[in-house]
């Protein structure tokens, strides 16, 4: 049992290297081939307009690209977050519900019923919803001192 659990998780250890190992090769080519066509747009540059326009040239494209990442990473950032409220909204539901779907809590509740009496259990029951309802509408307020600084 536990040998075929190793033979696995070897087996999926290998793969992850080999594809890793492709994945660092890819990226170093990739690395090589846009500095060559950096020099390559930097050489073009120089000869036609001059050191300062082609060393300008160059900032400038890297800045561009720099922005873009910039920017796509502030998006993915808040539509993480976004999708984590989201999240954590849908907990906070399915665990109320699945609390009062549970056989064994209805159980235990008829059998507290039985024992205590209905006519003494009313007013215990009143403060019970007044709270969970209170409870159920703080739920949507985000809480001001786990929120994070804005960046």
């Amino acid at each position: 049992m536990f040998q075929r659990i190793i033979d696995g998780i070897s087996a999926s250890t290998g793969t992850t290297v080999r594809l890793t190992s492709l994945a660092a090769g890819a990226a170093f080519a990739l690395f090589i081939t846009t500095c060559f066509l950096c020099a390559a747009a930097f050489i073009s540059v120089l000869e036609k307009y001059g050191p300062v326009q082609a060393c300008l040239a160059g900032a400038g494209v890297f800045f561009l690209l720099t922005l873009t990442a910039a920017v796509s990473y502030w998006a993915y950032k808040r539509e993480s977050r976004k999708q984590a409220h989201i999240a954590a909204e849908r907990a906070t539901k399915s665990a109320a519900s699945s609390m009062l779907a549970d056989p064994m809590l209805l159980a235990t509740g008829l059998q507290i019923v039985r024992a205590i009496g209905i006519k003494r259990l009313l007013p215990i029951l009143a403060i019970g919803g007044v709270a969970l309802g209170i409870i159920a509408s703080r739920a949507g307020v985000p809480d001001e001192t786990s929120a994070e600084p804005a960046e």
